[in-house]
């Protein structure tokens, strides 16, 4: 009997964005059997998850997180076998930059305080800096080195999970904008502007910087700030840049690829009356004058391109990740502010077990959407606007 035009799909477990945390969750419910489908406003892995800069690191991230980009280590090791190719993944090492000697201190604290999480982290003073990295300015006061940390191509890789999961089994439908979703107590229905009408038991909430909307809609209103980081790529240069390297404090970021192209963040685009986030015309010239001023080999190279994103950001740093404490099956993951590539496979399994098993192997209690209860909610506005962002976007 064929189903009517207008009925709804049924499936166990519908997911709203298609970025690498919402396609990673359908590739691991898929391989745990589980009937998935996944909705997307436009193409899986176009948004934040595929025009960041690249950073697959662990170094500068929350205690909290530990266990978290942990996991995340371990699962960009297997990517071949997750999603069929590399991605362009290196472990080129990040190096964290100190300006001053109270950065360097800052840095020498971290270094201790995540002893015991085998990132191996190497402090480097200011004569060693110069030996061994010749190539960035001499007025540094040191650097933290985290050898195994990398980068990757988003590009390649934020799509190949999407592609995985419909390998896979799961049902993706691109280009569908959701304008509607309620629970009835039992199930969920989602409706979308397009026409599919879906029906599931779990509704993950993986809509990145549109997530804080969908959680208010169901009663869980969060902070959630969108913001838009800069960045840009060269022609190709010769190459003098093997690892990726950070700013203590934040401010730029950059690596070279093996192409010899540098990609190079900082600063913040805008978003436009036509809903695109473009580059801040008024932004490029610092961006520009920090890059030169920190990579003499860049002085006079050619910018091919400069770019911007979408990405959802919370007062904390920190996701929302996990159960509703409202509406039984929603099941939130969003706000990675700036920092969700590394982390995005890690938060896809544990989505997974949270479904399958109800619970996750991995701590997640720092990151529960009730921190953004009503006082917490006042609390971490005010936090916001006294709070130096220092946020390296990855």
């Amino acid at each position: 009997m064929n189903r009517p035009e207008n009925a709804p799909r049924n499936t166990e477990v519908v997911i709203i964005g298609g970025g690498i945390v919402g396609a990673s969750a359908a590739l691991f419910l898929r391989r745990r059997g589980v009937d998935v489908t996944l909705l997307d406003m436009g193409a899986c892995g176009a948004k934040a998850s595929g025009v960041n800069y690249g950073g697959v690191r662990r170094q500068g991230r929350p205690l909290s997180q530990m266990p978290l980009t942990a996991r995340a280590h371990e699962l960009w090791q297997q990517l071949p076998a997750l999603i069929g190719t590399d991605g362009e993944y290196v472990r080129s090492g990040h190096l964290k930059l100190a300006r001053t000697e109270a950065d360097l201190h800052a840095l020498e604290q971290y270094r201790d305080a995540t002893r015991g999480y085998r990132m191996n982290l190497q402090l480097i003073g200011t004569n060693e800096l110069r030996r061994r990295f010749g190539w960035l300015s001499a007025d540094l006061a040191g650097a933290s080195l985290c050898p195994d940390d990398g980068h990757a191509n988003p590009r390649l890789v934020s799509p190949a999970f999407a592609q995985a999961a419909a390998a896979a089994g799961a049902c993706i439908l691109e280009n569908t904008r959701v304008t509607r979703a309620t629970h009835d107590g039992q199930r969920f229905e989602v409706e979308t502007e397009q026409g599919p009408r879906i029906r599931a038991r779990y509704l993950l909430n993986c809509a990145g910087a549109w997530a804080g909307d969908i959680a208010a809609g169901f009663g869980e209103p969060v902070p959630e700030d969108v913001i838009h980081p800069l960045m840009m790529v060269t022609e190709p240069l010769p190459q003098f840049m093997a690892v990726s390297l950070g700013m203590q404090g934040g401010g730029i970021y950059a690596r070279q690829v093996d192409r010899g192209n540098c990609v190079i963040g900082g600063g913040r685009g805008v978003m436009q009356p036509d809903g695109y986030a473009r580059p801040a015309r008024s932004a490029l010239p610092a961006l520009l004058a920090r890059a030169a001023e920190l990579l003499p080999p860049l002085r006079g190279a050619h910018v091919i391109r400069f770019w911007t994103g979408v990405e959802g950001s919370m007062p904390d740093h920190n996701p929302v990740l996990g159960p509703s404490r409202r509406v039984p099956g929603l099941i939130h993951a969003f706000g990675l502010s700036g920092a969700g590539f590394q982390v995005g496979p890690a938060i896809g399994e544990i989505l997974s077990e949270l479904v399958v098993d109800g619970t996750s192997t991995i701590p997640i209690d720092a990151f529960g959407v009730e921190r953004y209860a009503v006082p917490a909610h006042e609390a971490a506005h005010r936090s916001e606007l006294s709070r130096e962002q220092s946020l390296e976007s990855t």
